[in-house]
C-alpha cells in the first residue's frame, strides 16, 4: 500500500500510484501501516543541478576531512602526552637557536671584515692611491656574503615562527582529542532568512576570508546539535548526527585560485528516513539560506566598529 499527498494537501492510499501522481513523495506501508520505505518526490532540473553542485563541494570537503583524520592519526601516534609535544617543540627551538647563534657569529665576523676592508680602501684613497680591483672585488664579495647571511637569519626566524604556530595548532588539537571538553561555547545569532541555496560565501581577500571564517565558526556552533569535532584553518566540523533530529554543520574553505576562496556550509542529517526528511525540509533550507546574508551583515557591522 502506498500513501501520498498531492499539491492541494489531499492524502491518497492505494496499491498503485497513478502516472500523474508519480512526482509526489510517497510512503510504502506494511499491512500494519508501518512505513517501510520512503520514495522521494521527483526532482526538478534545478534541484538536480543543485544536488550535483553540492556533491562536487562535498567531494572537496571530504578531502579536507580525510586529510584531518590522517593528521590526527599521525599526531596521536607521534605524541603520547602534552609533555611530549612541549619537549618536541623545545628540541626544535634549541636546534634553531644554535643555528641562530652561528649565523649571528658569522654575520659579526663578516661585518668586521667589511669594516676593515673599507678602512684599508679609505687609507689608499687618502694617500692618493687607486684602490686595487682585487680589493674592490673582495669588498663586494663580503657585502654579498653579509646579505646572504642576513637572509639566513630571516629564514631562521620565520622557521621558528612557523614551528611555533604549527605546534600550537597541534597542541590544541591533541588536547581536544585526548581530554573532554570543560565548557560549552554558545553564540547568540540573529535570525536572517534570505535565498542562498548552496550556502556559499566568496572571499574577496585574505583579510575578509579570515574574518568570515571566524564568523562562520560561530554560525556552525550555534546551529549544530552535535558537539564540535574539527577546527583548523581549512575545516570546521561537528560530529556526525546520532539521532533523527540531529543537525551536523560543517564549514570548509575551498580554493578557487591562488588568491580566491569560497566558504562552503554543509548540513548533514542522520542516514534514516526521518533524517533525510529533515535535511530535505524547510528548517535546513532556512539555515543554509541564512548563512551568506549573516556573514555579509556581520562583516558590515565589524567594518563600522
Amino acid at each position: 500500500m502506498y500513501r501520498w499527498v498531492d499539491d492541494q494537501g489531499k492524502t491518497f492510499f492505494s496499491d498503485q500510484v497513478p502516472p500523474k501522481h508519480n512526482q509526489f513523495r510517497r510512503d510504502s506501508l506494511s499491512k500494519k501501516g508501518r512505513v517501510i520505505e520512503v520514495i522521494e518526490k521527483a526532482k526538478t532540473k534545478e534541484q538536480i543541478t543543485q544536488d550535483n553542485r553540492l556533491a562536487e563541494l562535498r567531494k572537496e570537503q571530504d578531502k579536507l576531512i580525510a586529510t584531518q583524520k590522517t593528521h590526527d592519526k599521525a599526531l596521536l601516534s607521534t605524541f603520547h602526552s602534552k609533555e611530549d609535544l612541549i619537549n618536541g617543540l623545545n628540541a626544535k627551538f634549541e636546534t634553531l637557536d644554535s643555528e641562530k647563534k652561528i649565523i649571528a657569529g658569522n654575520l659579526e665576523q663578516l661585518k668586521t671584515l667589511l669594516n676593515w676592508q673599507q678602512k684599508q680602501a679609505a687609507l689608499l684613497e687618502r694617500d692618493g692611491k687607486k684602490v686595487p680591483q682585487k680589493s674592490l672585488t673582495e669588498m663586494q664579495s663580503t657585502q654579498e656574503q653579509i646579505k646572504k647571511t642576513e637572509r639566513s637569519a630571516l629564514v631562521n626566524m620565520q622557521k621558528k615562527q612557523q614551528i611555533e604556530t604549527e605546534y600550537k595548532a597541534n597542541f590544541d588539537r591533541f588536547v581536544y582529542l585526548t581530554e573532554p571538553a570543560t565548557d560549552e561555547h554558545e553564540v547568540k545569532l540573529a535570525s536572517i532568512i534570505e535565498a542562498n541555496k548552496l550556502g556559499l560565501f566568496y572571499c574577496h581577500n585574505d583579510h575578509q576570508c579570515n574574518k568570515a571564517w571566524d564568523i562562520g565558526h560561530k554560525f556552525v556552533n550555534f546551529y549544530s546539535t552535535t558537539p564540535a569535532d574539527i577546527y583548523n584553518d581549512k575545516l570546521i566540523m561537528n560530529r556526525l548526527p546520532a539521532t533523527d533530529s540531529d543537525l551536523s554543520l560543517s564549514l570548509s574553505k575551498i580554493k578557487l585560485t591562488d588568491t580566491n576562496y569560497q566558504l562552503f556550509l554543509d548540513i548533514r542529517c542522520r542516514d534514516s528516513s526521518q533524517g533525510r526528511e529533515l535535511c530535505a525540509g524547510q528548517k535546513v533550507s532556512s539555515i543554509r539560506a541564512s548563512f551568506r546574508p549573516y556573514i555579509n551583515n556581520a562583516l558590515a557591522r565589524a567594518a563600522q566598529e
